[in-house]
C-alpha cells in the first residue's frame, strides 16, 4: 500500500514510526542476494535486500538532522513525493534546453525508466509504509538514482551502475552501496581478462560523490531547471576519465560494456 508523505503545516509528523523495526546487520544474506543480482543486474529487488542486510551506520541521526533543518522542513511542503515530479515530462520538458530536466527525459525515455517503476520495484520488496520522516527521507536516496546517471555521466553499463553505486556511497555511506560496487567490480574482473580501470573508475566515483553536496538533499524541482554543464561545475562533478578509459579499453579488446554480465561467471 502506497502512503503519501503529507506534513501538514502545524502538526508535529512522526521521526519513526513506533511499529518500525531496527535494522539488522546481515552481511552473509548480503552476499546471497549479491549472487542472485549478478545473474540478473535488472533484478532491482536483489539490491533492496542487499541494503536492508547492510544497513548505513549513521542513518538516523544524519535523518533527524536533515528533516528537522529550516532546509528539510521546506522540501517537505514543496516535495513530499519525487516520483510525482520525475514522472511529469511534460512539465520536464517545459524547463530551458540544455538543463538537466531534458537530458533526464531523454535518458529515461530512451531507456523505458520511469520512477514509479523503481517505487512498484521497492513496493513489491517492502508493501508496508510507516508514513514518517525517515521514510521521507530515504526514498529521496531511492528516487533520484537515475537523475545520479545523469549528473554523473555513468551508463547503465555494468561499470556504470557500480560507479553510480560508489559515487552514492560517498554522498550517503551506506555500507550496500559499498559492497555492490567493489564486489560488482570484481566479478566484472573475474569474468572478463582485462586491463580497464575498473576500480580506478570505482574509487573516482566514491570520491566525486564525498566532494558534491548531497543530491538527495537539494531541491530537486531547481536542479531540473538549471543547465547540466553549469550544474555539474557547481556540484563538483568532473569528467568520470577511468571510467570512459575503461570503455575505450574494452572496446578495444572486442568487448562490449553494455552485455558483459551475460556472459557466464
Amino acid at each position: 500500500m502506497k502512503m503519501k508523505h503529507e506534513f501538514a503545516a502545524g502538526t508535529e509528523p512522526l521521526f519513526v514510526h513506533p511499529d518500525r523495526p531496527d535494522a539488522r546487520f546481515r552481511p552473509l544474506k548480503a552476499l546471497h542476494h549479491f549472487r542472485e543480482l549478478i545473474k540478473d543486474k535488472e533484478d532491482t529487488e536483489q539490491v533492496f535486500h542487499i541494503f536492508e542486510c547492510l544497513p548505513r551506520p549513521g542513518f538516523r541521526k544524519d535523518a533527524k538532522a536533515f528533516v528537522e533543518s529550516e532546509k528539510g522542513k521546506a522540501l517537505q511542503a514543496s516535495e513530499p513525493e519525487l516520483a510525482d515530479l520525475l514522472d511529469d515530462h511534460e512539465r520536464l520538458r517545459k524547463m530551458p534546453e540544455g538543463s538537466l530536466a531534458h537530458a533526464y527525459c531523454d535518458f529515461m525515455e530512451k531507456e523505458g525508466l520511469s520512477a514509479a517503476g523503481l517505487i512498484a520495484e521497492y513496493d513489491q520488496f517492502s508493501p508496508r509504509k510507516y508514513g514518517d520522516q525517515i521514510e521521507w527521507y530515504g526514498f529521496r536516496q531511492r528516487d533520484t538514482h537515475d537523475l545520479l546517471h545523469i549528473l554523473t555521466g555513468y551508463g547503465r553499463d555494468a561499470l556504470g551502475e557500480q560507479c553510480v553505486l560508489a559515487f552514492t556511497y560517498g554522498q550517503n555511506p551506506a555500507l550496500g552501496n559499498l559492497f555492490i560496487a567493489y564486489a560488482g567490480g570484481l566479478n566484472m574482473k573475474k569474468q572478463v581478462k582485462s586491463d580497464a580501470p575498473v576500480f580506478k573508475a570505482i574509487r573516482q566515483a566514491q570520491k566525486m560523490g564525498k566532494a558534491c553536496p548531497r543530491i538527495s538533499e537539494e531541491n530537486i524541482a531547481e536542479l531540473l531547471a538549471q543547465p547540466l554543464d553549469e550544474l555539474r561545475a557547481r556540484l563538483n562533478i568532473t569528467t568520470p576519465t577511468y571510467y570512459q578509459e575503461a570503455h575505450r579499453q574494452y572496446r578495444s579488446e572486442g568487448v562490449d560494456p553494455y552485455d558483459m554480465l551475460v556472459q557466464p561467471a
